[in-house]
């Protein structure tokens, strides 16, 4: 008897525990939430000043470009593009396989950029389309181009996968009233 006694008192403190948990949770967030405001706010001016230096140095880089641009007689502006990239030269421009890759993965990424319909399913299964077919372009790459037996093993796999999930993807996009892109 003493020990349900005993069950009994412990599962009467842990509920009054808990419930004075979920009492005490709205005012600690909102303590919390009052805190980060203040730390905001208090970084804001601070960052304020930061932004302030990065432009008048970024000011200070374009008048020092300006001057040179004129004194070598080069009447042309520098773009923002010039100030952003530094032009190095392709390390791998005569390397085939490397320039099929980006193609691929230009060609992919442009075709991923489908219009949404809102729909999560038909979104996702219009998405990945483009996105398996990628991988199925790459693993051609590497069955052009690869010397190592077990990934171009890999890639044949890859190939024969992505294939039937566009598959299955076309299917049920047709069969829920959806158009594939």
């Amino acid at each position: 008897m003493s020990h349900i006694l005993t069950i009994r008192t412990w599962s009467a403190l842990a509920v009054v525990l808990a419930g004075s948990a979920l009492l005490a949770a709205p005012a600690l967030a909102a303590e919390e939430e009052a805190q980060a405001q203040e730390q905001i706010e208090q970084a804001e001016p601070q960052q304020d000043a930061e932004i302030d230096d990065e432009n008048e140095a970024a000011d200070d880089d374009e008048a020092n470009d300006d001057e040179a641009d004129e004194a070598s007689g080069d009447e042309e502006e520098a773009t923002e593009e010039d100030h952003a990239h530094v032009h190095e030269p392709d390390e791998h421009a005569d390397n085939e396989a490397v320039q099929a890759y980006r193609e691929v993965n230009r060609r992919m990424h442009e075709d991923m950029a489908v219009e949404f319909t809102g729909n999560p399913d038909a979104d996702f299964a219009r998405g990945m389309i483009p996105h398996h077919q990628g991988a199925i372009d790459m693993a051609n790459v590497v069955l052009m181009h690869g010397e190592d037996e077990a990934i171009r093993d890999l890639a044949r796999e890859i190939i024969e996968a992505q294939e039937e999930e566009i598959a299955f993807l076309r299917d049920w996009l047709a069969q829920h009233g959806f158009e594939a892109e």
